[in-house]
């Protein structure tokens, strides 16, 4: 046996501080990826919350767009449609809505409907627009209830 041979396990500064940035490399990819998806979530949730926002609009709108009124015979039918200017949406409080209808000429029952939804975020009013088609109709749920529960009676057509 050779008197004092020294013992060569363990590692090398070298070998640590490599080991120490592939650590680190790895450590930042990962970071990365959680704040990446952690953005990709609030944008979900803010488009989900922006469409749920606009069906909420388009409910209230087939609802409230075109007043009941009754006819020369006497019959139930929707009127023309109503100018509605920063209506609030349903369910979400600090949205407005606005809308303008055009008839479609080619089909007189149906209806462009601009629609403009505007709030206020930090003191600065910001606003959206969008289009969509809707039928001169009023729902029978809505007719039962501006009947029933409400106790309005359709609106006499102007002649």
């Amino acid at each position: 046996m050779k008197p004092a041979q020294r013992s060569r396990a363990g590692f090398t500064l070298i070998e640590v501080m490599l080991a120490m940035f592939v650590l680190l490399i790895g450590m930042t990819a990962i970071l990365g990826l959680l704040s990446f998806g952690a953005a990709l979530s609030r944008t979900a949730t803010l488009r989900g919350g922006a469409s749920n926002a606009i069906e909420a609009v388009v409910r209230d709108l087939e609802e409230t767009l075109f007043p009941l009124e009754l006819d020369a015979n006497g019959d139930e039918q929707a009127g023309e449609p109503r100018e509605i200017h920063e209506q609030p949406v349903p369910g979400y409080p600090g949205l407005l809505y606005s809308t303008h209808a055009t008839p479609n000429p080619e089909h007189p029952l149906e209806y462009r409907v601009d629609v403009e939804i505007t709030w206020a975020v930090g003191g600065t009013t910001r606003s959206k627009q969008y289009t969509t088609l809707l039928l001169r109709e009023v729902p029978f749920g809505e007719r039962l209830r501006a009947r029933f529960v409400e106790g309005r009676q359709p609106e006499k057509k102007a002649p």
